[in-house]
């Protein structure tokens, strides 16, 4: 998206609002009822909630009553965990380039959470979970494992019915995560063999503060916030009747334009290929699949933070591997899972969506080339 000659290729961070999300938004504000209400205002306040409820259940191809909506997909990844460990889950097994949501949440309780390792690719250790299913301890209660379907900083997308064959072999439960994934990639929840599912509107196109968990027949929700019954018990409180309404218009939206999504790898590769021969420069998930929309890449000795501000002030908007809720930039834990710990410091995330173009690609290899010239002759300069 290119806005006043400035670039925005954080995706992966928040992507901008689709037109047709914040028409949606509007129009619900202007209804003004509780969809709890039987008059004629909370009827139609009722209408827009379940209106988004089917466009959010066919982007991933299941029934409306199997959506609950949430906060976002941090309370969603919440809500499957203890959901799980309400169902007899002590012992979760997380992958080690989780997304703090999962990993914490799963914490939580205070039970011990076992690291799920990946490969260097970016790809989970299936031969791992396979054995540490095979020798489950009755103690630990029933198997519940979390995984992201794509991941958040490098796009590496995970074979997730292979991991559910090993799951469900062990009669444990799936959770995947796949609010980065959800419109970017086919995402077909009884394919994928998931338990429960996440997604976030505001990764779409919708407006923050909007998710949803999806839930298989396999599981049964435990409600963690009490009080009026709302989302058929799942889930108490008001409705976020317009921000649910933005997103599914952002869903439908999504789902519209998910054949030429694809179209998002090639203008990615291009870019890629003009800076990954640079020496010191390390591309990372090459070996695995990825969206076709994120580029992960480090520069030896050219810290995270001091690039994200040289691009910021040359218009283009990207993000370190990884930040934390304060905004400052930290070390990528992913990257050090893979076994790039000396370069995890220096990781930069571009990520595209719904109005990149595929200028927004060609100017930022150009920009970032420039500043890593500027910063190796200061680097040279100051060595002479």
């Amino acid at each position: 998206m290119t806005t006043a000659s400035k670039i925005y290729l954080d995706y992966n961070a928040t992507a901008p609002i689709r037109p047709e999300a914040a028409d949606a938004v509007i129009c619900a504000l202007g209804v003004g009822g509780n969809p709890s209400s039987v008059h004629a205002a909370g009827r139609m306040a009722r209408a827009a909630v379940e209106r988004a409820r089917g466009q959010v259940a066919r982007l991933v191809g299941v029934k409306d009553g199997s959506v609950t909506f949430t906060s976002g997909g941090t309370e969603a990844n919440a809500l499957a965990i203890a959901s799980a460990i309400a169902a007899g889950a002590r012992r979760p097994v997380v992958g080690l380039t989780e997304h703090a949501s999962a990993l914490e949440n799963a914490m939580a309780p205070g039970f011990m959470v076992e690291g799920w390792p990946v490969l260097q690719s970016g790809l989970a250790d299936l031969d791992w979970l396979e054995t540490r299913l095979k020798a489950w301890e009755p103690g630990h209660g029933r198997p519940f494992v979390v995984v992201s379907l794509a991941n958040s900083e490098t796009g590496v997308i995970q074979p997730i019915a292979q991991i559910a064959a090993l799951v469900r072999a062990a009669d444990g439960w799936l959770h995947v995560d796949a609010v980065q994934a959800a419109g970017k990639i086919p995402v077909d929840f009884t394919a994928l063999g998931a338990d429960t599912l996440s997604l976030s509107g505001h990764k779409l196109g919708g407006p923050h503060g909007t998710g949803a968990l999806v839930a298989g027949t396999r599981s049964t929700l435990t409600r963690q916030l009490h009080g009026g019954g709302q989302e058929r018990g799942r889930r108490s409180g008001t409705e976020n009747v317009s921000g649910i309404a933005g997103f599914g218009a952002a869903a439908a939206a999504a789902q519209r334009d998910l054949d030429a999504f694809a179209d998002h790898a090639a203008w990615r590769d291009a870019a890629q290929a003009a800076i990954e021969d640079i020496d010191g420069v390390q591309v990372f998930g090459l070996a695995a699949p990825r969206l076709p929309s994120v580029l992960s890449f480090a520069a030896e000795d050219f810290e995270s933070e001091r690039q994200v501000i040289a691009m910021d002030l040359e218009g283009v908007m990207v993000s370190a591997g990884a930040a934390c809720s304060s905004g400052k930039v930290s070390a990528s834990p992913v990257l050090a899972a893979m076994g790039y710990g000396p370069l995890a410091a220096n990781t930069l995330r571009v990520s595209g969506g719904w109005a990149t173009t595929p200028e927004d690609w060609t100017r930022f290899a150009e920009v970032w080339s420039t500043i890593h010239d500027r910063f190796r002759a200061r680097r040279r300069a100051s060595a002479a």
